[in-house]
């Protein structure tokens, strides 16, 4: 098969391509900072240097004679730009659904998000993949996750030739995308290099804080199936077990978990996000708190997915990747400096 990836260069997308790696498949990967002398996973590849929201001509001629698109491409910052994150974001998806379509292909695979689904029930039973993907109304991101899933429901009625596949993950870690998740939700000077080293006495979270997690390769081996098995509709996919506070306490080696209450910790996040202490949005904060705990039996009984690490291990790699500034040779996943600068690529 030839595969096009978009995003292919970023956390999920490394994951995927070290995937294929060993399938013999043709891959086409597109982003806009190509990596260059990479290394592995990234050689091998079909580099395609593309805005996706811009360069419409080269997004269609790189998916022509492709089998499936996988699209990965999906900026989360510059929060503080919010009107290039919609032109990326939304913009950019709709523009790869078009090219797939003038291209003939004949499957698109849209990693979504647990960020599409609306306010969970109170209780903590789970939901399938049925669930209302309105999402949650504070979150920018939650909200165009939401955007771009209504217009693949468009798509599906108006264009029956082509299989659409729409792939739910939770959140989504593994060591080598340390240094880039704590670019997005940390700082770029924020001193990652203490975490697990110097024990934190307390460790104020919000209550009734509940995570789902899958590593980036397990989720990679989802893709990979959907794929392969020209998956249709949507697949949520996370790892288990389902982690609290406790958990988060015991990864960065806390002493003492202090709940706080919802709207103070809202509060405090806009506060310091406000004052540039960090680049978080409390939306990220009510998407956390907001989204429902996911059922994946759809993908494990239909694609015979079996995940080989638990939510705990992708966490603790994140950390611990986090820590040791860890990254690839990669444009997003380059490694942090001890200065918190970034490295060349």
């Amino acid at each position: 098969m030839r595969i096009a990836i978009t995003g292919a260069s970023g956390n999920v997308g490394t994951a995927l391509l070290r995937r294929l790696a060993t399938t013999g498949h043709d891959v086409v990967g597109i982003c806009r900072r190509t990596p260059q002398d990479a290394g592995a996973p990234y050689d091998g590849v079909q580099w395609v240097s593309a805005d996706v929201a811009a360069d419409h001509d080269v997004l269609r001629e790189a998916l022509r004679g492709c089998d499936a698109v996988v699209h990965l491409a999906w900026l989360i910052q510059p929060a503080r730009r919010p009107e290039e994150l919609t032109r990326v974001n939304v913009g950019g998806s709709k523009a790869v659904v078009a090219a797939a379509l003038a291209a003939g292909v004949p499957h698109l695979v849209h990693v979504s998000s647990v960020g599409t689904y609306a306010q969970h029930p109170h209780d903590d039973s789970r939901v399938d993949e049925s669930w209302s993907t309105a999402g949650i109304r504070g979150s920018q991101y939650s909200r165009e996750k939401s955007a771009v899933e209504a217009h693949l429901d468009q798509v599906e009625r108006e264009h029956p030739e082509l299989t659409v596949a729409r792939v739910r993950p939770a959140l989504v870690f593994q060591r080598d995308a340390g240094s880039e998740i704590a670019r997005y939700f940390v700082g770029a000077l924020a001193p990652t290099r203490v975490l697990r080293r110097v024990p934190l006495p307390l460790l104020p979270l919000p209550r009734r804080l509940r995570l789902q997690l899958v590593h980036a390769d397990d989720l990679a081996d989802a893709l990979v199936r959907v794929v392969e098995q020209r998956g249709r509709g949507a697949f949520n996919v996370a790892d288990e077990p389902v982690l609290g506070g406790r958990d988060l306490g015991l990864a960065l080696k806390a002493g003492r978990i202090v709940p706080v209450d919802r709207r103070v910790a809202r509060a405090v996040v806009k506060a310091t996000y406000l004052a540039h202490v960090h680049p978080v949005q409390e939306g990220w904060l009510d998407l956390a708190l907001g989204v429902p705990l996911m059922d994946t039996d759809r993908v494990r009984t239909e694609l015979g997915w079996r995940p080989e690490r638990s939510s705990s291990q992708a966490l603790r790699e994140l950390v611990e990747g986090m820590s040791e500034h860890a990254g690839t040779g990669s444009g997003p996943l380059r490694q942090r400096r001890a200065t918190g600068s970034r490295t060349g690529v």
